[in-house]
C-alpha cells in the first residue's frame, strides 16, 4: 500500500445510489456505512492490547484495536 492511500484510509465508507433520469424521486444524495475493524485484519495477533474488564463492557470488546467508534455521518455537527 502507498503513503497517500494509507492516510486516506478510513472504516467509513460511501456511495451515491444510481438514480434514473426517468425516476420521479428526486435523488438520494450520497449513504454512508461503517466497516468494523476486524475485516481489514486476516488474523488475531497474539498479545494486543486489552481494556480493563469494565471498560470493555462499556465499548463491547476486550481488545483496544478492534474498538470502532462509531460516528453518524447523517448526525447535523454543532446541534
Amino acid at each position: 500500500m502507498n503513503e497517500k492511500h494509507q492516510k486516506s484510509f478510513t472504516t467509513v465508507k460511501s456511495y451515491r445510489p444510481f438514480h434514473s433520469r426517468y425516476d420521479p424521486c428526486k435523488p438520494i444524495g450520497v449513504k454512508f456505512y461503517s466497516t468494523p475493524p476486524n475485516l481489514f485484519l486476516g488474523f488475531q495477533p497474539p498479545n494486543l492490547q486489552q481494556f480493563s474488564a469494565k471498560e470493555a463492557l462499556k465499548k463491547g470488546t476486550l481488545w483496544r484495536f478492534f474498538y470502532d467508534y462509531y460516528e453518524n455521518p447523517y448526525e447535523k455537527k454543532g446541534r
